[in-house]
């Protein structure tokens, strides 16, 4: 069923998350960050941080941390078995730390398709901002639906 583009612009629900010191150590042990500043609070201090700063790519996460992160594909209509990871892509605008409290607000910025419909792609769009509002990201991640039903 091809994606239907009055959903563009649509609001997702937003997630919060209070960003945790364990958890970004192991989240940069998961990425193999061995950058110090990352895992070693004196050594964040000196570099100017508040506190442990994210690593990079931690903040798609964010949305993975509510209950339910993909039901908003289902009620697209979208399979999951069919669904591919096809880019992300983040533009920083300030550094999150450890203890602060982020939430990311995510819109459905596009849909189109190529290949004849056998490829369908959702763009989607999250601020990530802290509890005061200041703006910390803009992440973009591009979701591909396989199709084998469509004509090519």
């Amino acid at each position: 069923m091809p994606l239907d583009p009055s959903v563009i612009g649509s609001a997702l629900p937003p997630t919060t998350l209070t960003v945790d010191a364990g958890r970004l150590r192991f989240f940069a042990k998961a990425i193999g960050e061995t950058n110090p500043v990352f895992t070693d609070l004196e050594v964040a201090k000196a570099a100017g941080h508040a506190n442990l700063p994210v690593p990079p790519t931690f903040l798609f996460g964010i949305e993975l941390e509510s209950p339910d992160s993909f039901t908003w594909l289902a009620d697209l209509g979208v399979d999951l078995r069919r669904v591919l990871h096809g880019e992300q892509s983040f533009t920083y605008h300030s550094t999150a730390v450890a203890g602060d409290v982020l939430t990311a607000t995510p819109t459905i910025g596009d849909v189109y398709s190529k290949k004849g419909g056998a490829l369908e792609f959702i763009e989607k769009t999250s601020k990530v901002t802290r509890a005061d509002g200041d703006l910390v990201a803009e992440l973009k991640t591009v979701i591909v639906v396989r199709n084998p039903e469509a004509r090519q």
